[in-house]
């Protein structure tokens, strides 16, 4: 028998729940990249197949890379107060 907490279920995806946004693409929407993911979403649907949308996955990636590059000056200059080293080097 389950033990209380572990009973649960997962919302259901029904016509009304369309209002909710789907958290995956309100990341993607987030790095500036929705439109190449769409695109490629769009290709993966017409084809079935990675290997037909080569130009829309590198377009994708190359926004990905773009966001990361942006955001590491960033997050090196924050690393270094969060990880001091020890006075003993």
């Amino acid at each position: 028998m389950a033990r209380p907490g572990h009973a649960w279920s997962r919302p259901s995806l029904e016509e009304d729940d369309e209002e909710v946004e789907d958290p995956l693409d309100a990341m993607i929407s987030r790095t500036g990249c929705a439109a190449q993911h769409r695109e490629l979403q769009e290709c993966m649907a017409a084809w079935q197949d990675w290997r037909h949308c080569q130009a829309q996955v590198r377009a994708f990636g190359e926004c990905m890379a773009r966001r990361q590059r942006a955001q590491e000056p960033h997050q090196a200059s924050g690393s270094h107060q969060a990880n001091p080293s020890p006075a003993g080097d």
